[in-house]
């Protein structure tokens, strides 16, 4: 326990290079909320419910972090500053990071009858300050969800998503960008400048439109190819 606890702790610092020692992350919110959402889960799946419930509201009241205690959460995960909400279906994968004011948000069913309803995160996804995913969609691992993003629809592995509703850039994907960068968006680079994905969000949106172009002219080709087959067909028999 204590090498799964220090292990745990290093996967922090190798995130945040701020703390100057292990003592000092074990103060950070995102820690305590963790660590005390361990303890409220173990008490949910045993159907203590009331127990977990008290868990809960405790650790929101010390850390500022609302994670239901029905939450699924994999190893290594990190919570940077505080100020986040996790909803009850929510499952997490390992290595996952999420920033202040980010939600991990459910769709209320009309029926009234709770099921899957909030998102699914692979493994090492990084979601950014302000960022909400909302409902039963799946966001791939290595995703990066980009400052005040609302994502509402499924995320392919290694996408960046920007924007309401959010959208995937053009970004390639390369091994270096595929390590850990603070808040999913590498500032140093250029093509992260806000002019620069907002035209490539325009040139994936444009793509999208040409593919969609290219469907109805086959479609409008098929529908000419068999009227001409169905008037020489008449023409054989007049």
């Amino acid at each position: 326990m204590f090498q799964e606890l220090t292990r745990y702790l290093d996967s922090v610092v190798a995130r945040d290079p701020s703390p100057r020692s292990r003592w000092e992350v074990m103060l950070y919110p995102g820690v305590l909320a963790l660590g005390l959402h361990r303890v409220a889960h173990w008490l949910f799946e045993a159907e203590l419910y009331f127990l977990a419930r008290m868990i809960n509201h405790l650790s929101r009241f010390l850390t500022a972090i609302d994670i239901h205690p029905g939450a699924k959460i994999g190893r290594n995960f990190f919570i940077d500053h505080g100020f986040v909400v996790i909803g009850e279906t929510a499952e997490i994968g390992d290595n996952v990071t999420m920033y202040q004011g980010s939600t991990l948000g459910g769709t209320n069913p009309t029926s009234g009858v709770g099921g899957k309803r909030h998102p699914t995160l692979g493994d090492g996804v990084i979601v950014s300050l302000g960022a909400a995913i909302l409902g039963p969609l799946q966001v791939g691992a290595g995703a990066r969800i980009g400052a005040n993003a609302v994502v509402n629809r499924d995320v392919p592995d290694g996408a960046t998503m920007v924007g309401i509703p959010a959208k995937s850039t053009l970004v390639e994907v390369t091994p270096e960008t595929q390590n850990f960068t603070p808040y999913g968006t590498p500032c140093c680079n250029e093509r992260f400048d806000p002019a620069t994905q907002k035209l490539e969000i325009l040139q994936c949106e444009m793509l999208v439109m040409q593919q969609r172009l290219a469907q109805l002219v086959e479609e409008r080709d098929a529908v000419a190819a068999k009227q001409s087959a169905g008037r020489k067909r008449k023409a054989k028999t007049a």
